[in-house]
């Protein structure tokens, strides 16, 4: 599908022109994921034990027929569907008596009664954010492929993390790629967990004792899983005997099982691979995830992300790193600066110093560094609600992006009604708690069709870029669906007042 600019093409300012193309939900959008009975109620009774006796009864050639016939229904739906039928059978086996050997096949209809279809677009797709694609090639002169990741939104409103691509130019031309083809959820692998990272979320608890301190000053800079289980064996057992042991292991446990890392088969293209909640913290949803393209201190080109984990109750700041969009290591954000939705980093350090957006208050877009502990610290005040369309709150639509003039900021609004719109802001480049100038209108409204959605009267992105010569922008659209906006670099740095 492509989209190229037209006189009937809808804008709400001078500025920002979307394209006539619009990605809607799709249902048809499922993963498999473990099922067991009972479980989902809100008063549990764990109906496993009960349901593999029933499915032990069957003779052999039912079994066989039952099991052809769910292949036969679902083969096509899922990557290697009888390997997730074993997986879940393995985490149910322990249910089957000690002294039976089932068939391969037997095994295989266990799995599958304990399997289910999650539709991850079933009730929304919004708040993209746009990187350039780490595969340019078989492109024409003038042409930028992208990958766009996206707030997929299902049943119990649980968000995970999905992505497609689309074709930039040549000039003001846009189309998206093939996302047909069955979708994989990232196998969870063992981290290399850093240990600045324990110390700052001991340290964010307030938690330090001789135990913490110890296994602290054990770990290596970076270790594994079974490399901070070692060290937690040879603790001195003086220090295991002390009457906070068993809070300071869990808390340390808990701590450094939030960080893990999620690798896809490399045969999987990148528009069926989905990031799923995979740690308590974010089991009710991975949601508004702000990408970046990096250059690493080796010269290499990275990925970095901000989404907002959430459990249902609470919220809390992680961040994906990746290289190329296939194997990620997730992180959890530590210090003041981090507790609240929105963080957004900068693409490189500035005169040394890592920095991000955020919105610490709940109301007010601010700048954090973050120190030689790993946590961001208090941030300094940048934009503050003080416009009719802003008043509620101010906030970040991704992370900047550096042009001659400066660092570029889309933000967002929320005014009367709770209506979003965004806006823009320029930052100093060497010093960017110096604001440079402001739009003084908003960029891009809710128009009459958009406003209708899950969350009625908002536009809001997670991150565009800049390619020849205009800023390209998704936007999420009443957190139902995806439109994309462009707008002439020259003209919104015109069109943008100088603050004194």
């Amino acid at each position: 599908m492509t989209a190229t600019l037209d006189p009937q093409a809808r804008s709400t300012s001078s500025l920002a022109v979307r394209h006539p193309l619009t990605m809607q939900p799709d249902g048809r959008r499922v993963v498999i994921k473990l099922f067991v009975p009972g479980e989902d109620a809100q008063l549990v009774q764990n109906r496993a034990s009960s349901l593999i006796e029933r499915i032990l009864q069957l003779d052999e050639d039912e079994i066989a027929r039952l099991l052809d016939e769910v292949l036969s229904r679902f083969a096509g739906r899922h990557h290697d569907l009888l390997g997730v039928f074993h997986h879940h059978y393995e985490l149910v086996q322990h249910r089957v008596p000690p002294d039976l050997e089932l068939s391969a096949n037997a095994r295989s209809l266990i799995g599958a009664y304990f399997s289910h279809e999650f539709s991850v677009e079933a009730a929304a797709l919004c708040n993209p954010s746009m990187v350039a694609h780490p595969d340019q090639s078989g492109l024409e002169a003038g042409e930028l492929r992208v990958a766009i990741s996206l707030r997929q939104i299902g049943e119990g409103h649980i968000s995970s993390i999905g992505f497609c691509s689309a074709v930039l130019g040549p000039g003001d031309t846009i189309r998206l790629e093939d996302r047909d083809g069955p979708l994989m959820i990232g196998e969870r692998t063992g981290a290399r967990h850093y240990r600045d990272a324990l110390a700052a979320g001991l340290a964010e608890l307030e938690f330090d004792n001789e135990l913490s301190a110890a296994t602290l000053a054990s770990l290596p800079e970076r270790y594994s899983d079974d490399e901070f289980e070692d060290v937690l064996g040879h603790m001195p057992g003086e220090l295991l005997a002390r009457p906070t042991t068993g809070e300071t292991l869990a808390v340390m446990r808990e701590i450094v099982a939030a960080d893990y890392a999620v690798t896809f088969p490399a045969a999987v293209p990148l528009h069926q691979r989905v990031l799923w909640p995979a740690s308590p913290a974010e089991s009710n949803g991975m949601e508004d995830a702000r990408f970046v393209q990096v250059v690493e201190p080796d010269g290499r080109t990275a990925y970095q992300a901000t989404y907002t984990a959430y459990d249902g109750r609470h919220i809390g700041g992680r961040m994906l790193h990746t290289r190329d969009l296939r194997h990620f290591e997730v992180t959890a954000l530590r210090g003041p600066a981090a507790r609240n939705k929105g963080m957004a980093l900068f693409p490189r350090p500035v005169n040394g110093r890592c920095l991000a957006l955020c919105r610490s208050d709940g109301e007010t877009l601010g700048l954090s560094e973050r120190d030689e502990n790993n946590r961001w610290q208090e941030a300094v005040p940048l934009l503050v609600p003080h416009r009719g369309w802003d008043l509620i709150q101010v906030g970040n639509c991704g992370s900047p992006v550096e042009t001659e003039a400066g660092w570029l900021v889309l933000t967002h609004g929320v005014g009367p009604m709770r209506r979003y719109a965004i806006g823009a802001m320029l930052l100093d480049l060497e010093h960017p708690e110096r604001v440079l100038a402001d739009l003084p209108f908003g960029l891009l409204d809710p128009d009459e069709e958009e406003r209708e959605g899950y969350v009625p009267n908002v536009v809001y992105s997670c991150g565009g870029l800049v390619h020849d010569g205009r800023f390209w922008l998704p936007y999420g659209a009443s957190d139902v669906r995806v439109g994309f906006a462009s707008i002439s670099m020259d003209r919104l740095l015109d069109a943008m007042i100088v603050v004194p």
